[in-house]
């Protein structure tokens, strides 16, 4: 099962009655805006307890398409790479 952000949404409306649906999807709405432009302009995202997102630059590199065989360059990027807690990791883990 997914997560989605709708599912999100409900359970902030669940779980805090003094908030309207609109409140609701307002507030995960601004929690993901301010995580994306975080990593967008570079900074690392660290949730305690949650885990640390980090942005990484990746140089230029040869690559080869694997049906063809054919060479070919890929691109210099930017990836967004994730690290559990060591919390969170125990919680997965005892499952």
């Amino acid at each position: 099962m997914t997560l989605t952000k709708a599912d999100m949404v409900q359970q902030v409306y669940k779980n805090h009655e003094n908030l309207t649906k609109a409140q609701a999807t307002d507030a995960v709405e601004a929690f993901l805006r301010l995580s994306k432009n975080s990593l967008i302009e570079g900074s690392d995202l660290l949730l305690s307890g949650f885990g640390k997102f980090n942005v990484k630059d990746k140089n230029a590199r040869r690559g080869r398409n694997p049906q063809t065989g054919d060479e070919l360059t890929l691109d210099a990027r930017r990836v967004v790479t994730f690290k559990p807690s060591g919390i969170l990791r125990d919680k997965i883990n005892a499952s």
